[in-house]
């Protein structure tokens, strides 16, 4: 909502500066946005005539004026008001009156951003004493196609300041949805009087008298749609007229141009009022008038030159052989008004809030009236709004009013709401009296009835926002002024929520990711169906209902997706190593999960952490030969972020993943993730140089932090062996480590250690070509004793045999 500070002055006046005042509508809820003045700073120049206009001697585009500033001014001493002013505007001529820059006069500054200074000058030979302005010169618009043409009746001498009104600010408000009654400048006075107290200038709408006895027939079909209906036919008008300047400046800094007389008359009166109306041309109208709701297959070309399709959503007013108009938004281009009406029928109507509220953004445009009506207009002041557009019509486009012709039909009831003054104070927060209340009430101008501890309230016909008890005690909270509540401490004590130590939140979990060299990243919840189905193996994902595009219609139940879409995306912007995770929710199905404030009925959202790698393990240094990142690096992030005993790594087999390089993440008998090489099939899908790393773990598991237990130091030397076995190639190292441990639980072997595989390129005596040779180092100890070698070959030959049953292994000689 934009207006000028004037405007809204001429309706309540209070005693307060520009700043004092944009402070008090704020501080009301009324956001004072932005407030500017509605022109530069520029001094010395004044309305002049001009009397003479002569062609300059030695230039053709230039003409000699003489103008007229006034008698005894002291520019120009002596020679009678008369000032010599060369000028190329092409409106120079004589009997306009004009903007006067003065010698030594400051315009606004041009592009360099300095004042610009006027001078005694000779223009091809020809002195000057000052320069006449042009709207553009004076950063009044952004015309420069001639002169400023003022009133014929501005006083000539005077400042163009004070002519013009120049020393004005434009205030812009920033209005919450429940402030509909503030769209507009009387509305806001209306709300300035109750907070200030300084008296509120009335609308005055005094009834025109009819000319004739002319009517449009106006039929109202849906009471659902309108629920009052008022109009009136005025003949004979002349739209050739011009808008008077005072009403194009008023528009102008409401941010609304000028269009035609009719046009201009009608957005003047929503701004002053609130209160939207339509102005017909008559002769254009073919029968009556039929307000209704709209039939599927019907067309309307706009204003706005757009053709939309009609349903029965949507709220119209048509004649006997088409839409005229879509109903509290726009009229139609096929009776809009032009340069050849002559008559015309202007309709004001309450149109209700519910038939009106987003009709417009299905069509993908907003008007000044649809914003208006969804909000709720008096339905009260039709009849006067259009008494108001009809005297503005008489004075500047003359004409013949006819009747008026108003028809009530299903007008809004609003039903009284109850003010609890207790629970007014209890939820202010400050102490409150019911005169308090009273007083804001009467101040606002609302019916209430008092009774004990309560005030009984009916609220206006202009605020459709009071319908609660809270909404009273917000219209009583911002009167009293939220400035003047008190400051008072909490009573309810204050005790931080203390972390177990044995988790860590998530945004510890993030930064032990970072600590490790990733950057997190942060996508959409909603991915593309092949995603969930080739990397998720997911045939049956949740769909949306109304996906924001096509290719984001089902919710991502892994985070893998949207990683590589971020390594695709870098990639392409010739990235060559990145390190990405991200922690997020997936969605599946899942029948056990029930309904509640967090989850919904048959669908479990649980949190996962996912990480990508690709490219070289380190950045390019000198100390390190550079080598790709591998599965085993992964890994081994992956281990010191979970960091916890019993942590194992299986075979596995995922649709994400290569085949030979993947692998479950087990938390003792639990899998809480998977990690692995990207598949290849994937990866020439996404035409990749290099194959990446991925993990994916429950972010639970991750977040669950093991404690450091406190453990005596031996106090006897391990001992440790070593074995050479040949074993078949399909065995794997967690199946030789687990069969040398075995099932004994506190024996003498404390750790089994891999530190040598050998497969042999030629073949080797003793060995087939489908076995290998692995070096295992066994790690024995005692707390109490001394081993023996007798106790160390003893546990080495159990060792052994358990190699030999369980995987098939022999020593290797």
């Amino acid at each position: 909502m934009q207006f000028p500070e004037s405007w809204l002055r001429e309706f309540c006046n209070p005693p307060l500066t520009t700043k004092q005042l944009a402070d008090t509508l704020t501080m009301a809820g009324m956001e004072v946005e932005d407030a500017v003045p509605a022109a530069p700073p520029f001094s010395q120049v004044v309305v002049g005539e001009i009397r003479e206009a002569v062609q300059h001697p030695n230039a053709d585009r230039l003409r000699v004026c003489q103008v007229y500033i006034g008698e005894g001014h002291a520019s120009v001493p002596g020679q009678g008001g008369l000032l010599s002013i060369v000028c190329g505007a092409p409106n120079a001529r004589v009997g306009i009156r004009v903007p006067v820059a003065l010698v030594g006069a400051e315009l606004p500054p041009g592009e360099d951003g300095k004042p610009f200074l006027i001078k005694l000058g000779k223009l091809r030979g020809v002195e000057s004493q000052g320069m006449l302005c042009s709207a553009r010169e004076l950063k009044l618009s952004e015309d420069h196609g001639g002169l400023l043409e003022l009133a014929s009746d501005a006083p000539i001498g005077q400042s163009i300041r004070d002519v013009l009104q120049l020393d004005d600010t434009v205030f812009t408000l920033k209005l919450t949805p429940n402030l509909g009654h503030c769209l507009s400048v009387y509305g806001v006075a209306r709300e300035l009087a109750a907070l200030t107290g300084a008296p509120l200038k009335p609308l005055s709408a005094a009834p025109v008298m009819a000319r004739h006895d002319a009517k449009l027939t106006v039929k109202v079909s849906a009471p659902d749609l309108c629920g009052r209906f008022s109009g009136r036919v005025v003949r004979g008008v002349n739209t050739a007229a011009a808008t008077p300047a005072w009403m194009v400046d008023r528009l102008a800094r409401c941010g609304q141009r000028s269009v035609t007389p009719l046009v201009d008359i009608s957005n003047y009166v929503m701004f002053e009022s609130g209160q939207p109306s339509h102005i017909f041309d008559l002769d254009k109208i073919h029968g009556a008038l039929d307000v209704r709701w709209g039939r599927p297959g019907e067309e309307l070309k706009l204003l706005n030159g757009n053709s939309v399709a009609i349903d029965a959503e949507v709220g119209v007013i048509a004649d006997d052989a088409a839409i005229e108009s879509l109903a509290g938004i726009m009229g139609g281009d096929a009776t809009a008004v032009s340069d050849a009406t002559q008559n015309i029928y202007i309709e004001a109507a309450f149109w209700w809030p519910e038939s009106v509220a987003g009709r417009s953004r299905r069509y993908n445009f907003s008007t000044d009236a649809g914003h208006r009506f969804e909000r709720g207009v008096d339905p009260s002041l039709t009849v006067a709004h259009i008494e108001r557009i009809t005297q503005l019509v008489l004075d500047i486009c003359g004409g013949e009013a006819g009747p008026m012709d108003d028809q009530i039909v299903n007008m809004p009831t609003r039903p009284p709401v109850r003010l609890r003054i207790a629970r007014a104070a209890k939820v202010i927060g400050m102490p409150l009296t019911q005169a308090q209340c009273a007083d804001v009430f009467q101040r606002l101008g609302f019916e209430f009835l008092e009774g004990q501890g309560e005030l009984t309230v009916t609220p206006p016909a202009h605020r459709f926002d009071l319908t609660l008890e809270e909404d009273l005690i917000e219209e009583v909270v911002r009167l009293l002024g939220y400035d003047n509540l008190p400051t008072a401490l909490p009573l309810a004590p204050v005790a931080p929520l203390v972390r177990s130590e044995s988790s860590r939140g998530r945004f510890a979990l993030r930064r032990s990711v970072a600590a490790l060299g990733y950057q997190e990243t942060i996508n959409f919840s909603f991915v593309q169906e092949h995603w969930e189905r080739d990397l998720a193996g997911n045939a049956d994902p949740i769909r949306l209902l109304n996906p924001i595009a096509s290719q984001m219609s089902v919710m991502r139940s892994s985070l893998l997706g949207s990683l590589l879409q971020v390594l695709k995306h870098n990639l392409d912007r010739k990235a060559d190593r990145l390190r990405v995770f991200e922690l997020g929710r997936v969605f599946r199905r899942d029948a056990s999960v029930t309904a509640s404030d967090t989850a919904v009925q048959g669908i479990a959202q649980p949190m996962h952490l996912a990480g990508l790698a690709y490219g070289p393990s380190s950045a390019t240094q000198w100390g390190e030969k550079a080598r790709l990142t591998d599965l085993f690096d992964v890994k081994g992030d992956v281990q010191a972020l979970l960091a916890r005993p019993g942590l194992q790594f299986a075979r596995a087999e995922h649709p994400a993943f290569h085949p030979g390089r993947c692998a479950a993440i087990m938390d003792g008998a639990t899998r809480i993730g998977v990690v692995g090489e990207l598949h290849p099939r994937w990866r020439q899908a996404y035409e990749l140089p290099l194959a990446p790393v991925l993990f994916e773990v429950d972010a639970q598991a991750a977040m669950a932090a093991v404690l450091p237990q406190a453990q005596a130091l031996p106090r006897q030397l391990p001992v440790q062996r070593d074995l050479a076995v040949i074993v078949d190639d399909a065995v794997s190292h967690d199946q030789v480590v687990q069969a040398a441990q075995g099932d004994a639980v506190g024996g003498l072997l404390r750790q089994v250690q891999l530190f040598d595989l050998f497969k042999p390129a030629q073949p080797v005596a003793g060995m087939a070509a489908t076995e290998k040779s692995l070096a295992l180092r066994l790690t024995l100890g005692d707390d109490a004793q001394t081993l023996t070698d007798v106790q160390i070959d003893a546990e080495v030959q159990a060792v052994v045999a358990r190699l030999q049953s369980r995987v098939a292994a022999r020593l290797r000689t």
